[in-house]
């Protein structure tokens, strides 16, 4: 279902908030009918964002809004066309070395190490997206309550926010000074595309303690 001024004009507003503050032309965006918690970004030339019915039904306003706005953060960073291209020389280099001699192990670790810069990369990406959504919303505890509920799921509810926060701020901490718990964030974190999101949310208020948050918005 396509999101237009007529149809779903609530979140129409939203996806115009978001564009004009990122400075983003805007681009089609539509609702799908699955209930996986989820939305994404994809076109490189046309821009496309899809929102799922079971992210719309779980997230309130504020966080519907940051959900978008960290969509047309992918768009403004051209996230698309450079995870294309990724991908086009991935495929490429995977597809060479099926037909060149050698030992099918190193093989499997080039292979490997490839796809493991791409996933490292994303969340990457997802990360600097967060904050795109926190330049909109102008909330940390937006981002902070989205996160809770991308992580809690149906359990959201039971989920005591500040603890939640306290849970990304000791997360940061041990992963900041502590190289057996990195390893293992690390490790457990290493095939997925987006960050933990108690990692977000500490990557977030990272930032805005930092002062670098502040800075930007006064410019």
């Amino acid at each position: 279902v396509k999101v237009t001024p007529k149809q779903c004009p609530d979140l129409y507003a939203k996806l115009q908030i978001a564009c004009t503050t990122l400075g983003v032309d805007m681009p089609d965006m539509y609702i799908q009918q699955n209930p996986i918690v989820n939305a994404f970004t994809t076109g490189v030339e046309k821009h496309v964002i899809v929102l799922h019915s079971g992210l719309l039904e779980r997230l309130n306003d504020e966080e519907t809004l940051a959900v978008i706005s960290h969509e047309v953060g992918h768009i403004h960073a051209e996230h698309v066309l450079y995870l294309t291209a990724a991908r086009l020389i991935e495929a490429i280099t995977k597809g060479t070395m099926m037909v060149v001699p050698g030992s099918e192990i190193i093989k499997f670790l080039i292979s490997a190490g490839i796809s493991s810069a791409l996933l490292a990369w994303a969340r990457r990406a997802e990360l600097s997206c967060d904050r795109a959504a926190l330049l909109v919303t102008q909330d940390p505890h937006v981002i902070g309550r989205t996160m809770m509920q991308l992580g809690g799921g149906t359990m959201a509810s039971k989920i005591d926010y500040d603890e939640f926060l306290e849970q990304g701020r000791e997360f940061k901490k041990n992963y900041d000074q502590n190289k057996l718990d990195k390893f293992w964030a690390d490790i457990i974190n290493a095939g997925q595309t987006h960050p933990f999101p108690v990692w977000r949310v500490a990557e977030i208020l990272e930032w805005v303690d930092s002062g670098q948050y502040a800075d930007l918005m006064d410019k």
